[in-house]
């Protein structure tokens, strides 16, 4: 594998990534829009949202039984998983390539990404 392929398949994870994230949620606004459009706004209370949409297997329970909510978190999940799976495939990309350095210090970013999104505060 050379660094152009490497290149292509990061720009085209990274594309097709961010592609179907906004198609996931902007189909989960619509879904939202068309139940909810016709209620009048509240800004004077903050609402956060729901318990269970603040886990990702509830988000995508969810999402698989259609709630609009869950959708658009699911797509924002999406999102974030992107870039993940961008330093994932690099690392593929340079044990491929026999680059050991490279490897250590993209392993070492992964690991400081998985630990910032799942790690306990």
């Amino acid at each position: 594998m050379t660094d152009d392929t490497l290149e292509k398949i990061v720009a085209n994870l990274l594309r097709s990534g961010v592609i179907l994230a906004a198609a996931v949620v902007l189909g989960g606004g619509i879904c939202y829009l068309l139940g909810h459009g016709h209620e009048i706004a509240n800004y004077h209370v903050f609402r956060a949202e729901p318990p269970h949409y603040r886990f990702v297997r509830q988000i995508v329970s969810g999402a698989m039984q259609g709630e609009c909510g869950a959708v658009i978190q699911f797509g924002l999940l999406l999102l974030i998983a992107t870039p993940v799976a961008r330093v994932a495939i690099s690392i593929v990309g340079f044990a491929m390539e026999k680059d050991r350095t490279y490897v250590a210090i993209t392993s070492l970013v992964l690991a400081i990404l998985l630990y910032s999104l799942i790690g306990k505060p």
